[in-house]
């Protein structure tokens, strides 16, 4: 059975990964702060002790495992954030990445795991995840990391992000698993009945359909790309992000949005 620490656990998606893949495991522990995320983590997953905001906890305290999982804040390296960074000692949130050294000096667990935004190995941000994987070198570890794209994966969602893989000592090379031909599409999948406040407004879906559809062309539901000036037809729907939550967008966005079937002209 493979013992895990969760660090920045949110609703715990890495547990429910092992968990899909039949893998024996035990959560030991987590530290998380959101409320909201704490009370989902436990409607999914049951009670599990919480040590809280990993920049207070003595790694004394935590108990020994294999697997220390640590996806820390994107909110400060994600383009739809304001690109705060992760500098040691800056105070940001992404910056909590720092303070994992103290957990994995300490309990050297053989496995780490992280997943992050696309960015995180962009210009900007490069260096200082080129700072952390020497780091983790220093401590005896084998980084292996790739950008993965969740549509390559069978899922219809086109959603980039950073993985990283490290594991101790020695031990055989990890290979990422290769990419998967995508066998459905979003429209496959979306419910036939949905709550009118998840729909557009009358103004900016009239716009968005004359815009992509000739006068007469009947569609069934389709995925499409939310914006204003290059709306096209997709087959996989892009990832919803913090910013993008007000519909169509009136410039060029990552927004997607969902056109049900049509059989006459909006008026």
């Amino acid at each position: 059975m493979i013992k895990v620490f969760e660090a920045f656990s949110g609703i715990g998606t890495q547990r429910m990964a092992l968990r899909n893949l039949g893998i024996d495991h035990e959560v030991v522990a987590i530290a998380e702060i959101d409320k909201y995320a704490l009370k989902s983590y436990e409607a999914i997953h049951g009670d599990c002790p919480n040590l809280g905001d990993i920049s207070k906890i003595d790694p004394t305290d935590i108990p020994d495992h294999d697997l220390f999982t640590y996806s820390f804040p994107c909110q400060d390296i994600s383009v739809a954030g304001k690109q705060a960074g992760l500098d040691m000692n800056s105070g940001t949130r992404s910056g909590l990445l720092w303070e994992c050294q103290k957990v994995i000096a300490a309990k050297k667990p053989k496995y780490l795991l992280m997943e992050n935004v696309k960015n995180l190995v962009g210009k900007k941000h490069k260096p200082n995840f080129d700072k952390w994987l020497e780091w983790l070198e220093s401590q005896g570890y084998t980084n292996y990391w790739q950008v993965l794209n969740a549509k390559d994966f069978g899922v219809p969602q086109n959603r980039e992000r950073v993985f990283c893989v490290s594991i101790l000592g020695n031990h055989e090379p990890y290979v990422f698993p290769e990419k998967q031909e995508l066998t459905i599409r979003l429209k496959d999948v979306l419910d036939d009945e949905v709550d009118e406040k998840y729909y557009l407004t009358t103004d900016k879906a009239n716009q968005l359909l004359y815009t992509i559809v000739s006068e007469n062309e009947v569609l069934d539901k389709e995925v499409v790309d939310s914006t204003i000036l290059k709306p096209k037809v997709k087959k996989v729907m892009n990832a919803i992000t913090a910013r993008y939550n007000a519909g169509v967008q009136n410039q060029q966005s990552i927004g997607g949005a969902v056109v049900e079937h049509i059989n006459k002209k909006c008026n």
